[in-house]
């Protein structure tokens, strides 16, 4: 059983931090942190929500590591140069990561689900963790990004769920490689494409956390996910597919929406046949959907009670989430980050009328460096004739980083391939630009990841429309 005790997380605000620091505390552990956003005033809305729930805040100057005992967290992203691991090692206060108290948490419950993959680890979690928490399973849920399901008045921030019933649902997560570090009952594998490792990194990341899984579940509709299938052991893996009538679930017969994507399933061993009506749309949804309800299975919910629980679901802050309309022109905010999230953002967007400005902002440089040609290909492949796109830098926190590949190297590719697109110094400069080119039936979206001041630039831009 994991034992609670005198945790310090440096970087706290940070969307991985900030629910797996709640878990603590709702579980009788010492939770006091530190964020360079609380420093500089950003994101105070989120720094309050921790307040209130019994987190201490200090400066991230290495005056809130005061104890030997206490366990400095770090997120992977954290230099030794960080005034509170200096503090820290002054001390000789214990450091560990991030990842590696998540997994201690998560390996430690009766009954662990671990979903990875590449894109929909958040919306697949979210969709599980309210299937079961409908079921009456009371799971523990990990998240990178806030379930609106459990979104309240006196909650306004749920990346987190802290349950009794013995389940834990989790993110997790290959771009560092932590997922080494997680033994789950079921693993969940949505997908497999480049993002943060090369692709030989990441089939063997994967191969190893599906090994030690009692049930696995995979998608076949991606030739990196069905490849681990051979490797598993007779009666292992639960599969699903949009189009392999061979999969123990297979979707049929969508019918998309703008606010959201019908569906027929049907469970291949029985016959049986559900409808799922999903309020979130995209056929990438399809595909995260059936992962819940392979999950949902395993853990003991019938899939004609998990298919009426996932109609529930409401969505994910940040995925396709409508800001809202002002003068005919819709804005949307999205977490997009990666050549397959883009290219599903895309896919679903152009499934219904109108022009489509985007605004990217990569979310570091090293990611941007080893996705150029990619991120050029799926713009390029992705865009429309009438779409324009347009590109700060980085999103760039300080730190040592090599910044040799910016934005304007991306956009000189698609602009090489025949579509609309203009690099900008910074976000202010794209912002003047959408609001020039934006006229009636016009869709802006605002893509990026790990920077929540993305969603308050989407609703300013909202407020300007308007005017």
């Amino acid at each position: 059983m994991f034992s609670p005790r005198d945790y310090f997380f440096c970087g706290v605000g940070g969307s991985g931090m900030t629910p797996l620091a709640l878990i603590i505390k709702a579980g009788g552990g010492r939770v006091e942190g530190s964020d360079r956003a609380l420093d500089q005033g950003r994101n105070t809305d989120r720094f309050d929500f921790l307040r209130s729930r019994g987190v201490l805040l200090h400066p991230q100057d290495g005056s809130g590591i005061r104890r030997a005992g206490q366990i400095l967290v770090t997120s992977a992203a954290v230099e030794e140069t960080i005034p509170d691991v200096q503090a820290a090692r002054r001390i000789g206060a214990a450091v560990t990561t991030r990842a590696r108290l998540l997994a201690e948490l998560f390996n430690a419950s009766a009954l662990s689900v671990g979903v990875a993959g590449t894109s929909g680890k958040s919306t697949t979690v979210g969709m599980i963790g309210w299937i079961l928490h409908r079921a009456g399973k009371s799971p523990t849920i990990m998240n990178g990004a806030d379930m609106k399901n459990f979104v309240a008045a006196d909650s306004p921030f749920a990346s987190a769920r802290i349950g009794e019933g013995g389940v834990f649902v989790s993110e997790v997560d290959e771009s560092d490689g932590s997922i080494a570090f997680f033994a789950p009952r079921v693993a969940v594998v949505n997908n497999i494409s480049l993002d943060h490792k090369s692709l030989d990194e990441l089939r063997k990341l994967f191969r190893d956390f599906v090994a030690k899984a009692e049930t696995v579940v995979l998608n076949l509709d991606n030739a990196e996910t069905a490849a681990l299938l051979p490797d598993l052991k007779p009666g292992q893996a639960v599969t699903y597919s949009l189009a392999a009538a061979h999969a123990d679930l297979v979707a049929s017969l969508p019918v998309p929406s703008p606010g959201g994507i019908a569906f027929a399933v049907t469970a291949r061993e029985c016959g049986e046949v559900v409808a799922v009506n999903l309020k979130v749309p995209g056929l990438h949804n399809v595909a995260n959907a059936l992962a819940a309800l392979c999950a949902a299975k395993t853990c003991g919910v019938a899939l004609a009670d998990a298919a009426a629980y996932l109609s529930e679901f409401s969505g994910i802050r940040r995925r396709l989430e409508v800001v809202g309309c002002a003068n005919g022109i819709t804005v949307i905010d999205d977490f997009a980050h990666n050549p397959d999230k883009i290219s599903a953002t895309l896919e679903t967007m152009h499934a219904f009328p109108g022009r489509l400005l985007l605004m990217f902002q990569p979310h570091g440089y090293g990611p941007l460096r080893l996705m150029k040609d990619a991120l050029v290909d799926c713009f390029a492949d992705g865009l429309h004739d009438d779409d324009v796109l347009v590109m700060p830098e980085p999103v760039y926190f300080g730190g040592t980083v090599d910044r040799s590949v910016g934005s304007r190297e991306i956009v000189a590719g698609i602009e090489g391939r025949g579509r609309k697109a203009f690099a900008f110094p910074d976000r202010n400069a794209c912002g003047d630009s959408l609001i020039k080119l934006a006229r009636p039936g016009d869709r802006i979206l605002i893509m990026g990841a790990r920077d929540d001041s993305l969603s308050l630039f989407a609703h300013d831009l909202l407020q300007r429309l308007a005017k």
